[in-house]
């Protein structure tokens, strides 16, 4: 099929095929067939109900789209790459089809407002099934953190061991993070939840639109306010890649842990066979490269976001071709988020945890000192003076080769008289973290606590 450009009325010669190929966008908006033909289909179905076409031509307009949609997705028809993009593919193959009423779907439109329309629900469609792997990612957090409630393992703050936590307090930090992201997803929705359809090419139009039936009838919420802001805004789009950007950062800090969890140095986890690789030449190594590349393909999230952010910082109003470099980074962004939580999910869910290397670690990094600390408060001593007489019993136990559990009690006495035989069950790990059950703190009853709660958030979120 030869194509007619949109726009051919006002040029007397041919554009060159260079022009043809740096200006077309059907290889990417392509993706967008389905809601360019629903957004279309809505168009005309309105443009009846105002008088402004013959209900014989939407029907003849909305007969053939759902005939073109249906060819497309039965292989029956391919959509022509040498299209200039999906709009003027559609259009052109919808006129070959019925004709002169082909010609009219246009009337009250420009592809200023069809594509801002079309970008905007299609990226409405891709964060659905985006929330549900991330609430996925969270039940397999929540499912291990209630087994793992009481496993202690050492807290750390730059990366020094600190204080003594449970591996499903650690897991569920993580929901959190989870969640946070669900809700600047459906954030971003809300705003993103509106039709720039009637703003035109930028002043709107003369024809009687009705904006609103339109956009009810689309499933969005409610139209643009201004026609400016209709076409020009890519607001929606700068948020969402804002939003896929923390996910992946959150990811990133995971990943990061996974790695330093599943080394020879730490062997917190042991990562599943099928979700590992090997060396081609090292025969004892198993590589944690999912976790990697998913550490590394934050930084091409980041990037998609740095895209939209440089195409749109000094674009004056309304329309710019530039804006036409909006989808390529925003697809690839949901792609590449998609991806690694295709990949992440079932490593973190098979991946085995050793609790018993967890609490060695935690029992020789002196992570009890707070409580031991305390304990002294607890005797009545200011904490300053506490806090110092427990630094000094953590030099003697480094000098001696004694950990604070395995100091004698006449050494204790030696630096403070308050200490007694009940200074081992204050200091013990269990007690520290079982003592800490202030709202949000890591004591096992604490964990499941905030497993129900996730919990049931998810039950309102999927």
């Amino acid at each position: 099929m030869s194509f007619m450009k949109l726009w051919t009325g006002r040029f007397s010669k041919q554009t060159d095929s260079v022009t043809d190929d740096f200006n077309s966008s059907i290889s990417f908006d392509s993706r967008m067939v389905r809601e360019d033909i629903a957004g279309s289909i809505a168009h005309a179905a309105m443009l009846a109900n105002q008088g402004i076409i013959s209900q014989n031509d939407a029907k003849a307009i909305q007969s053939g789209l759902s005939d073109i949609l249906a060819d497309i997705e039965s292989g029956k028809i391919l959509i022509d790459m040498k299209s200039e993009d999906i709009h003027t593919f559609i259009e052109s193959e919808l006129t070959a089809r019925i004709g002169d009423a082909g010609k009219r779907l246009h009337t009250g439109r420009s592809r200023n407002d069809q594509v801002a329309l079309d970008l905007r629900l299609y990226i409405k469609n891709l964060v659905v099934p985006l929330r549900r792997q991330i609430c996925d990612l969270i039940a397999v957090l929540c499912e291990m953190a209630e087994k793992h409630a009481s496993t202690v393992m050492p807290g750390y703050t730059h990366l020094q061991r600190a204080q003594p936590i449970t591996f499903g307090h650690h897991l569920m930090a993580y929901t959190e993070m989870f969640l946070r992201d669900i809700g600047r997803l459906d954030d971003a929705t809300k705003r993103m939840d509106v039709s720039p359809l009637g703003s035109g090419a930028l002043a709107s139009t003369t024809y009687p639109l009705d904006r609103d039936a339109v956009a009810h009838s689309l499933g969005l919420s409610g139209v643009t306010h201004n026609s400016l802001d209709g076409v020009s805004d890519r607001d929606f789009a700068i948020e969402m890649a804002a939003a896929m950007s923390l996910v992946m950062v959150h990811l990133s800090r995971f990943s990061e842990e996974i790695i330093l969890w599943s080394s020879w140095e730490f062997r917190f986890i042991e990562l599943d066979d099928a979700f590992s690789t090997g060396s081609s030449i090292m025969p004892q190594k198993k590589n944690p490269d999912i976790a990697e590349l998913v550490r590394g393909k934050s930084g091409r999230v980041f990037g998609d976001l740095m895209a939209l952010l440089t195409v749109m910082k000094g674009l004056p109003l309304a329309y710019n071709k530039d804006m036409q470099e909006d989808k390529e980074a925003l697809f690839d962004a949901f792609d590449t988020v998609s991806m690694c939580l295709t990949a992440f999910i079932p490593m973190i869910k098979t991946m085995r945890v050793l609790p018993q290397n967890m609490r060695a670690a935690a029992a020789s990094g002196f992570i009890n000192a707070t409580d031991c600390a305390d304990y002294l408060v607890g005797k009545g001593l200011p904490f300053r003076d506490a806090y110092k007489i427990t630094g000094s019993l953590v030099a003697l136990c480094i000098e001696m080769g004694l950990t604070l559990e395995t100091l004698p009690l006449n050494q204790y006495r030696r630096l403070c008289g308050l200490f007694d035989e009940d200074i081992y069950d204050a200091i013990s790990l269990d007690e520290c973290v079982n003592k800490r059950c202030v709202y949000g703190g890591p004591a096992p009853g604490n964990v499941l606590m905030q497993v129900r709660r996730v919990r049931e958030i998810l039950k309102s979120c999927r």
